[in-house]
């Protein structure tokens, strides 16, 4: 039966709280997730129902008020509601209000049936801008969030909150973490970044400061073992080998990736590295890309690195003091004598096979080998700076008058 279109309304009006009540049952009964959500939930989704009916009928009044469509429907749900229920989850809602709608309010008039399908299209593109609107808020936020994590580990600043905002992140490292930094332009494809990282086993935090891009990296611990195409399984990547994988993201310029720490919250200490390698690389003239940071210790110890001397004196010098005077002594005098195995044999009167055992065993000890030239400087530095330590700056007499 047709009426005019205040008879309608009218009519409308009248069954409001009859097609609220059909909407949650039939939410109940076809929407296994709507079931599931607490309470509290489950009030906010029912609100967004009713209020998608009351809006249509105020919408059917004056269908020129489709713009503010999505703030009328989905104002009175709590902002939390977009982060439980999904957008597909969402339309799944829609369609439930408007098929119970349409069941019941159809069959009287051939213009509401018609209005009833307008109005959905609306919503349901509504439902999609308000998601939208949300993500886009999020992605700031995030990127804002990010950002601020980043600054934190690479100034050292970092509070009791530290933990929480990574959480907030999503951060899915486990365990350690090193952070690789160099040169960008302005414009960095970060998502092609964090797309390279995670084929590489690693999630990422990415940092852009000026033209410098940090990337804190961490292991995304595998639920499956990953296997190599002779189908034995393959070991993670090592992060030199995550760095290597990125470095097509970086512009031209020194590439340093700082030595590995136990989590995320010790980052800063490899930041602090790598920033210093970055200032001092160039003076290696064919430093590789990427370098680690430890790699550049003699370079980083003469400009001042204090972490670089505490470094060189900590992982070389006090192994072989501790182990052993006799390692240290064959080492001083096999770098004073130009790396000759001879000439260390006859100042220490020794055989040069024992000059050879005694080598070997500094490299098992602290894992650097004298016998190369680029290790050799490292080690001759470590010792140096070492022996600084311990005895202390000769100083120059005076003579008395």
């Amino acid at each position: 039966m047709e009426g005019t279109k205040e008879q309608e309304l009218a009519w409308l009006r009248t069954i409001t709280g009859e097609l609220s009540t059909r909407t949650i049952t039939r939410l109940d009964d076809t929407l296994p997730w709507y079931g599931n959500m607490p309470p509290s939930r489950r009030s906010a989704v029912g609100l967004v129902a009713q209020t998608g009916i009351s809006s249509f009928i105020q919408w059917y009044e004056d269908p020129t008020s489709t713009p503010w469509i999505a703030s009328d429907v989905f104002s009175a749900a709590p902002r939390e509601l977009l982060r439980s229920i999904s957008l597909q989850e969402t339309l799944q809602l829609i369609r439930v209000v408007v098929s119970v709608v349409e069941d019941r309010v159809a069959p009287r008039s051939e213009a509401l049936r018609e209005a009833i399908l307008h109005y959905s299209r609306d919503v349901a593109f509504a439902a999609a801008d308000v998601y939208a609107r949300a993500a886009e808020a999020r992605g700031l936020w995030d990127a804002r969030l990010e950002a601020l994590v980043v600054d934190s580990i690479l100034t050292g600043e970092s509070d009791d909150e530290l933990p929480s905002r990574i959480a907030a992140l999503g951060w899915h490292g486990d365990g350690e973490v090193a952070v690789l930094v160099g040169s960008a332009d302005r414009v960095v494809d970060v998502d092609q970044l964090r797309r390279n990282a995670r084929h590489a086993g690693a999630d990422v935090l990415i940092g852009l400061q000026g033209t410098r891009l940090v990337l804190v990296l961490g292991r995304i611990e595998q639920t499956r073992p990953q296997q190599t195409h002779s189908g034995a399984v393959a070991d993670p990547l090592t992060f030199l080998e995550i760095a290597e994988r990125l470095e097509p993201g970086f512009s031209e310029g020194p590439l340093v990736l700082g030595p590995t720490v136990a989590n995320l919250i010790e980052a800063s200490r490899s930041a602090r590295a790598a920033l210093a390698g970055v200032a001092v690389a160039r003076s290696w003239r064919h430093a590789p890309r990427p370098v680690g940071a430890d790699d550049l210790l003699p370079e980083r110890a003469l400009a001042g690195d204090g972490l670089a001397r505490r470094t060189l004196i900590e992982q070389i010098y006090e192994p072989l003091l501790a182990h052993s005077t006799e390692l240290l002594e064959t080492l001083w005098c096999y770098l004073d004598n130009g790396r000759s195995l001879e000439a260390t044999a006859r100042e220490l009167f020794v055989h040069p096979n024992t000059v050879r055992y005694r080598l070997k065993k500094v490299t098992e000890l602290i894992g650097w080998n004298a016998t190369g030239a680029r290790e050799a400087l490292i080690l001759q530095s470590a010792l140096i700076a070492g022996s600084i330590a311990q005895h202390g700056p000769r100083r120059t007499q005076i003579p008395k008058k």
